[in-house]
């Protein structure tokens, strides 16, 4: 398997343009860190770099992370690992299946040895000292948590506006899954700039999924906007009104997005500014966190790219 090194050179900023944008005289903008690499795309290169520089520094052999059957944190910790030297376990939420999902299938091309849970032992597993355990008992291993939601998740995950012009927009919005790469860009953001998240889990309120504890000073959460109101009953709920919309925005921008994510991202963004949320003369800059890969688990012809 030919592996690709992420190129951040590949970063574009593609115009969204709306009637609902003109009508309310703003522009927006979505910044393409999909591109980056096949799989180690979006916001996952930058999530994941400080733990492979960290594997580096203490000789580490092994990397160790949690996903479902379906993550995209998965995929690319395999690819990374694998790029880099390093071999690689998955930890997966759920029984394992008769028939691997294309992500499992993949993440095992790349050398990751799977590792099937029950939810509640993988729950258990994920959030009690046992896997700490489990990385003492094996010095060559390096523990990285779901989705890289860790200090060197957000560590990366500041990087990310250095890499573009985005001094100039007023807003920068984002899906949030665990929250890492929001905290990267709360951290990272200029002092007028408003953060924008929207949550695609549901049940979150508040802040969430946000730790308040990756934040470097909390009087920055005064620029945050948490939206909880677009994640279509549930993590992964292809909901026909979503996926309509997702075609639709192909069709007329060009833009391809996931149903996990960035599809809700620019639902809700498109929503607010039909609801006249952002003030007249806004730049808004939306960021396409990648994660395509998730939409091969859609029933073939439901999406038209």
């Amino acid at each position: 398997m030919v592996n690709l090194t992420p190129d951040l050179n590949n970063i574009s900023l593609d115009p969204w343009d709306l009637n609902t944008f003109r009508e309310n005289e703003l522009q927006a903008t979505v910044c393409r860190l999909d591109k980056i690499h096949p799989e180690i795309s979006g916001n996952k290169w930058f999530k994941l770099k400080y733990y492979l520089e960290r594997a580096r520094k203490e000789n580490k052999q092994k990397l160790i992370s949690f996903g479902g059957a379906y993550s995209n944190h998965l995929i690319a910790l395999a690819a990374a690992a694998d790029m880099n030297g390093y071999s690689s376990t998955g930890m997966i939420r759920g029984e394992e299946p008769i028939r691997l999902s294309h992500t499992l299938l993949a993440a095992k091309n790349y050398g990751m040895e799977l590792r099937f849970l029950s939810r509640m032992a993988y729950n258990r597993k994920k959030n009690s000292v046992q896997s700490v355990e489990e990385e003492a008992t094996d010095p060559d291993a390096l523990l990285i948590p779901e989705g890289g939601a860790g200090a060197e998740g957000v560590r990366g995950a500041e990087e990310i506006l250095s890499g573009i012009p985005a001094g100039g927009y007023t807003h920068i919005c984002c899906a949030a899954g665990t929250g890492t790469m929001l905290a990267g860009l709360i951290n990272s953001a200029g002092p007028d700039q408003k953060i924008i998240g929207v949550s695609v889990l549901k049940g979150t309120r508040d802040f969430e999924p946000l730790n308040r504890a990756w934040i470097k000073n909390q009087a920055y959460l005064q620029r945050v906007e948490m939206i909880h109101e677009y994640h279509f009953g549930g993590y992964a709920k292809p909901a026909k009104s979503l996926i309509d919309f997702m075609n639709r925005t192909y069709q007329e921008s060009g833009i391809p997005t996931d149903f996990v994510y960035t599809g809700k991202l620019l639902f809700a963004i498109a929503g607010m500014a039909a609801s006249h949320a952002f003030p007249a003369g806004s730049r808004i800059l939306v960021l396409h966190s990648g994660g395509l890969q998730g939409n091969l688990s859609l029933p073939p012809g439901l999406l038209q790219f």
